[in-house]
């Protein structure tokens, strides 16, 4: 049978959103929960590149929380179903 091909840019959309509202939501908590602290965080150190005419800086980090590793999942669990 065929299966519809599925849209990568809709998941990555679905998993940004949810990761966002779950932070939001884990900011708004973490005074009367503080059990929903980001455990963890992971990236790069920003590096900067100087060719005197410009100066380009580049770095990522992702910090982890609770209620932010939920709205990753939710997103997916989403994608899923459509």
């Amino acid at each position: 049978m065929y299966k519809p091909q599925r849209n990568i840019w809709l998941l990555v959309i679905l998993m940004l959103v949810g990761a966002l509202v779950g932070d939001a939501l884990g900011a708004v908590l973490i005074p009367f929960l503080p059990v929903l602290k980001p455990f963890t965080s992971v990236g790069f150190a920003p590096a900067t590149i100087d060719l005197h005419f410009a100066r380009l800086t580049f770095g990522f980090t992702l910090t982890l929380g609770p209620l932010t590793a939920l709205g990753l999942l939710l997103g997916y669990l989403l994608y899923r179903k459509l």
